[in-house]
């Protein structure tokens, strides 16, 4: 794993139109580095399934919290 991974980061979910059983519209979630994805104009997060998969990035705001924070919601969401 690069040291990108150990920083987490979150997304807040704008639009859930098609998705309603797999994201909730205004919920934070957590994204998963994806160079290739994010190529593609993706964002790969951790939605209500438990597992990562690629979402149009248009459907979130990115965040960038301070580092107690992130720590805080990762041990939250454990």
């Amino acid at each position: 794993m690069d040291s990108k991974e150990i920083h987490a980061h979150f997304a807040l979910c704008l639009d859930n139109a098609g998705y309603e059983v797999s994201l909730e519209l205004g919920k934070l979630y957590r994204v998963v580095t994806d160079s290739q994805a994010e190529e593609h104009g993706y964002i790969r997060i951790i939605d209500e399934s438990g597992e990562d998969y690629a979402y149009s990035i248009e459907r979130f705001y990115q965040l960038t919290l301070p580092e107690p924070v992130e720590q805080t919601l990762l041990l939250a969401m454990a």
